[in-house]
């Protein structure tokens, strides 16, 4: 009897330790989710930045290259995919990166879909990055800009059909407004530029930019649909072998091209004649080739991390970023229509972001519940054990 009396204590400490024990389960979950979440924030922040930065740039030195001498549409082609070598390190980093690993089964299994999934995408950016270059030395920078908005259309139907997109108030007020401020840029003059075209240059510059537009909303929403349906994959190595796979294989096409047009015999010649010299002709080259790698970069991790329609979101966004670096850069004059596309471009992005942040907070309390459940499993267990 005197031992069965001693039993009530110890049953009394376990009763007390219980709570403490789930506190520290529930703190350590809350903590692990803000992780998450934060990692998520700054993944998107490097991304967004790669795509404005490199497009930005990337669109100015083009510019530059053709206002300075240069006349190569196949080398104007080939730098804005040729700068995926500066991407082998950072491959080989995430190689030897052990949850990186976690993914190969994918590639194992299904190497010639992978294959052919690099392939096809590699010959369309080569395409469509020809026929991008062929707008741009045919058409006003303006209209360029506003036949390129269109491609935030294109790309919201491709993505309603084959990935699912859902659209809520903010994101159609987002799209709406991304594009007027792209199209109010097509009512601010360029003196000379339309003038020094032929219609039927200007006509070919038109439609080219137009299947331009139409082909890479498609192969966002195709790429988006390679990630989830065969890659499969939840890291950075993925981003980073789509971008210099097919990369690779649309550099190849389009040395193919130099080649057999003959437009490889003009290039020595053709750095002789630049207007600022030999030096800056290499220079634009090189620094237009990494622009247009780190903008690939940022839209495929874009894709990899939201959706495809908001990859063309921020590209969209970037449009008004150019005429302002113009402003900075170049010495262009800034206008009211410019600053007016600015800001409703930065209007058109907060709505799309406000959307994320409800969508989050939707996430957030998900995973709560979820963390309350593994919380009351534990107890559970406990109390059994």
């Amino acid at each position: 009897m005197g031992e069965a009396q001693q039993l009530p204590p110890p049953s009394t400490d376990v009763n007390v330790e219980k709570p403490q024990e789930n506190g520290e389960i529930k703190r350590k979950l809350s903590v692990l989710s803000l992780r998450r979440q934060y990692k998520w924030w700054l993944q998107m922040v490097i991304y967004s930045f790669f795509v404005l930065a490199g497009q930005s740039v990337g669109t100015l030195l083009g510019r530059l290259y053709f206002d300075n001498g240069g006349k190569s549409e196949w080398m104007a082609t080939l730098v804005q995919v040729v700068g995926f070598p500066i991407l082998f390190p950072f491959q080989c980093i995430a190689t030897t990166n052990k949850h990186n690993d976690s993914g190969t089964n994918t590639t194992k299994r299904f190497p010639l879909i992978l294959a052919s999934i690099y392939i096809s995408l590699g010959i369309f950016m080569a395409a469509d990055c020809m026929l991008y270059t062929i707008g741009l030395q045919y058409l006003p920078v303006t209209t360029y800009t506003l036949i390129c908005a269109s491609q935030l259309g294109f790309n919201a139907l491709f993505s309603y059909f084959l990935n699912r997109q859902k659209f809520t108030p903010y994101i159609v007020n987002s799209l709406v407004l991304l594009t007027i401020s792209s199209v109010l840029l097509v009512f601010q003059k360029d003196p000379g530029d339309s003038n020094q075209t032929s219609k039927k240059k200007y006509a070919i510059g038109f439609i080219c930019t137009l299947a331009a537009s139409a082909g890479y909303a498609l192969m966002l929403s195709i790429t988006q649909l390679a990630f989830h349906k065969v890659i499969k994959k939840e890291t950075l190595r993925a981003v980073i072998d789509m971008t210099i796979y097919q990369s690779l294989f649309a550099s190849v096409v389009i040395v193919i091209g130099l080649f057999a047009s003959g437009e490889w015999r003009t290039l020595n010649r053709e750095m002789e004649e630049y207007k600022l010299g030999k030096v800056s002709y290499v220079m634009n080259l090189l620094w237009t080739a990494v622009s247009w790698q780190a903008f690939s970069v940022g839209c495929v991790g874009l894709i990899f991390k939201v959706s495809s329609l908001f990859s063309n979101v921020i590209s969209i966004l970037g449009l008004p970023v150019a005429p302002v670096l113009a402003v900075i850069f170049l010495h262009d004059k800034l206008t009211g229509l410019k600053a007016v596309a600015m800001l409703l471009a930065m209007w058109g992005f907060v709505s799309y972001m406000y959307q994320h942040y409800l969508d989050d907070l939707k996430t957030k309390e998900k995973r709560r519940c979820s963390d309350e459940g593994v919380v009351s499993e534990v107890a559970l267990v406990t109390e059994r054990g």
